[in-house]
């Protein structure tokens, strides 16, 4: 890997992080992947995420402690109950108590500072702004305002070193495009995890809006989901 462009990848262990790794690795990026683990409930996506980084080489896999709980103000970094069974059109609407305040400004720059480290200016992120639960650190204008920032706001961008870019492979596609391109990139869905609510074995809900996404993309994709689930 010592003749490829470096990337910091914020990786989840979800499905479309596991993706967007896969595609960084598809453009030639030796991977930096990053995990953050903020208190969040779902903590086998902890476990997914070490396993998705062994399966596609990442140079170095770094998972990061930060704790949100200590804020709260979401049902994934609190006891607040996560919503289930809820309409497509109710997942399609608003802002659910599943989004955790600011996460993805505190991921990114997270991994800016990772990126500043490792001599990468490639940041890469799975954020999707069509089959998502209409979190506004998801959306094209949030992701252009914070490669901006990223530039404006280190040493390497200040000292013309080069340009910080954010990477969204993702942000355009359905879910289940997602899961067609990842299948071409020979991503093994298996080792992913996207429940928010999973039981003590691991197994998820197939109920939470995580789950139901992640199945419809399955379904219209036309491949059968390798998770197992509660109730689908």
């Amino acid at each position: 890997m010592a003749d490829e462009a470096k990337a910091v990848v914020l990786l989840s262990g979800g499905l479309d992080s596991t993706v967007a790794m896969a595609s960084a690795r598809h453009e030639g990026y030796a991977c930096y992947a990053l995990t953050i683990d903020y208190g969040q409930r779902h903590r086998v996506e902890l476990e997914a995420a070490a396993r998705v980084a062994g399966a596609l080489e990442a140079v170095e896999h770094k998972i990061l402690p930060i704790d949100l709980r200590a804020f709260g103000g979401s049902a994934l970094t609190s006891d607040a109950p996560v919503p289930k069974d809820r309409p497509a059109e109710d997942i399609a609407e608003g802002i659910p108590v599943t989004y955790v305040p600011a996460r993805n400004t505190v991921f990114l720059s997270l991994a800016l500072a990772w990126a500043e480290v490792v001599g990468a200016f490639d940041l890469w992120i799975g954020v999707n702004a069509l089959d998502y639960s209409g979190y506004p650190d998801c959306r094209p204008a949030f992701v252009e305002s914070f490669e901006r920032l990223a530039n404006l706001a280190t040493k390497a961008g200040v000292e013309g070193q080069g340009e910080f870019r954010v990477h969204t492979p993702l942000l355009r596609f359905r879910k289940s495009e997602i899961i067609l391109y990842g299948r071409n990139l020979r991503v093994d869905f298996s080792l992913t995890h996207s429940c928010y609510d999973p039981d003590a074995e691991a197994v998820a809900c197939g109920r939470c809006d995580a789950c139901q996404l992640r199945l419809k993309g399955f379904r219209e994709a036309g491949i059968t989901d390798p998770v197992r689930y509660r109730q689908s």
